[in-house]
């Protein structure tokens, strides 16, 4: 008899029953556990973290991870345009797409880093920021506190660049299924390095559109249009899919997964909570009034899309009903903290009719998007924007300026 069962008959029965059933080797495991755990302890305790000494400190931490959890759901957007554009096209190409979705946060991240975010955020002049290439956390460049003062840079970081993928995810959808992933690689590269953050500077640093008055609170222009410009100029370029435009009519090429289609919706409502209440910055009272409007929105963007197209085509339209709830989220994004609730509605409202006729509208002038992307981010990103001058509840904020921004943003980006 060995040592171990002799040591088992000593149990009670329900103890010997655990112990036959195990090595000793796998009981030697229990005070290795213990020991990893006090070393663990100890080691986290060596780092000398204290809690907030003042509530001032206490504020930015409870800022700091309110902006982390809207990073995350921000960056989980990436699975929701993945299904919808998944979803919108041929089973052929699914894997290309879902592949150029997934990298195309890799590739932002780092672009981002290395030129992007200097090129937004840094200290420069009302054109360009001019400092703080190959982000170290360094505060200074950015002309920004360091903690305790103010959030870590890397939220701010982190943040930032889930927006800038967003604009170069857009333009996956418009150019689905006849590019070259390479291209596609570089084309991302260069729009989040240069274009997207040059004009991002205009607006969210203090540049000289901010200077003039613009408005754009979570990003109707800073992403969805700049995004939406350049997918409007990739689909013109790479011309129609194969068989989408014959004999002078349009036929349809249907998407061959309408239930990814749908998660992808869902997956991006919930993470427009991210988006436009994470804008904020902060976690003051406005962030449950900026989730409102932008729920508002969305949800009358749906409804008034189903309507549309079910009385232009006299049946109701799945398609357009996803198009229309994302319609109605761009199109409050810019001004979903400066709009009544009621006007939130109406925003959403009439970007779920502008979009039925744009997506109809492009496809008369053979540009072939096929999911619907260039009708949803620009056009209705152009919408939002304007809307501000509309419906803002500030008086600073007026059409002109709006329409100034819209057109500037326009042109640098196209």
């Amino acid at each position: 008899m060995n040592n171990g069962t002799q040591v088992g008959n000593l149990l009670p029965r329900p103890l010997r029953t655990v112990f036959k059933s195990f090595s000793s080797a796998w009981f030697l495991c229990i005070p290795l556990a213990a020991v990893i755990v006090v070393v663990w302890n100890t080691a986290a305790t060596a780092q000398g973290f204290e809690a907030p000494k003042s509530l001032e400190e206490l504020t930015v931490v409870v800022d700091t991870i309110f902006i982390l959890t809207s990073t995350i759901l921000v960056v989980f957007m990436n699975a929701g345009f993945a299904m919808v554009e998944a979803g919108f096209c041929r089973q052929k190409n699914a894997v290309n797409i879902l592949a150029k979705n997934l990298i195309v946060f890799a590739v932002a991240t780092l672009a981002y880093w290395a030129i992007g975010y200097a090129l937004m955020y840094g200290e420069g002049n009302p054109f360009i920021g001019l400092q703080g290439f190959f982000f170290s956390g360094n505060p200074a460049p950015y002309g920004n506190d360091a903690y305790p003062a103010a959030v870590p840079e890397s939220i701010s970081f982190l943040f930032q660049v889930a927006f800038a993928a967003t604009a170069a995810t857009i333009v996956s959808g418009a150019v689905a299924e006849r590019i070259h992933f390479g291209a596609f690689l570089i084309f991302s590269t260069l729009l989040v390095a240069v274009s997207y953050s040059v004009t991002g500077h205009w607006i969210w640093d203090g540049g000289w559109l901010a200077e003039m008055g613009f408005r754009d609170f979570a990003g109707s222009t800073v992403v969805h249009s700049v995004g939406g410009w350049a997918a409007l100029v990739g689909a013109a370029m790479l011309g129609p899919r194969l068989g989408k435009y014959q004999n002078g009519r349009i036929s349809a090429i249907p998407g061959h997964n309408m239930g990814f289609a749908t998660l992808g919706c869902l997956i991006l409502w919930v993470g427009w909570f991210g988006f436009n209440p994470g804008s904020e910055l902060a976690a003051t009272a406005n962030v449950p009034y900026i989730a409102l409007t932008t729920n508002l929105a969305g949800a009358a963007g749906g409804v008034a899309s189903t309507v549309t197209s079910w009385l232009k085509d006299g049946k109701p339209d799945l398609s357009m009903v996803i198009n229309g709830i994302l319609a109605g989220l761009v199109g409050i994004t810019a001004g979903c903290a400066d709009v009544t609730y009621p006007a939130a509605i109406v925003i959403g409202l009439i970007a779920g009719v502008i979009v039925v006729f744009s997506v109809g509208f492009f496809d008369r002038i053979k540009i072939d998007d096929p999911v619907g992307a260039t009708s949803v981010h620009l056009v209705c990103g152009i919408w939002g924007t304007l809307a501000v001058g509309i419906f803002s509840t500030n008086p600073e904020h007026n059409l002109v300026t709006q329409l100034i921004g819209v057109l500037a943003i326009a042109a640098f980006t196209v």
